[in-house]
């Protein structure tokens, strides 16, 4: 339970930041795609739980070097839910999160080659 508490405020301390930054910067305004992005954006991870109702998946993961996180496990929302159907525990993936509208959200999503 104090792990997760801990994950939470970081992500709440983390997010913050990042959604007065979005808000000033111009390129927010331009959602890419997956076909748009870069493959070095891309970073790798391992699933540890996926929650379908929530919208969401937990990831340990590599630095994020775009939103300037650090090397830890977290909670992303994901931009199509469909993309739950195809992920279970232990699943190895390579995504792109962003900061869209405050909510860390996984944008870009395969499997780990």
């Amino acid at each position: 339970m104090k792990f997760l508490i801990a994950v939470f405020v970081t992500s709440l301390a983390l997010a913050l930041p990042l959604a007065a930054f979005a808000q000033n910067d111009h390129s927010a305004h331009h959602e890419g795609t997956a076909a748009t992005k870069p493959e070095a954006a891309m970073t790798n991870g391992v699933v540890r739980r996926v929650d379908k109702s929530a919208g969401s998946v937990t990831i340990a993961h590599e630095p994020l070097t775009n939103l300037n996180m650090p090397k830890m496990t977290m909670t992303f929302l994901v931009k199509e839910r469909a993309w739950l159907d195809g992920l279970k525990e232990g699943s190895r993936i390579r995504f792109i999160a962003e900061n869209v509208n405050g909510e860390l959200t996984v944008v870009a999503l395969q499997a780990a080659k």
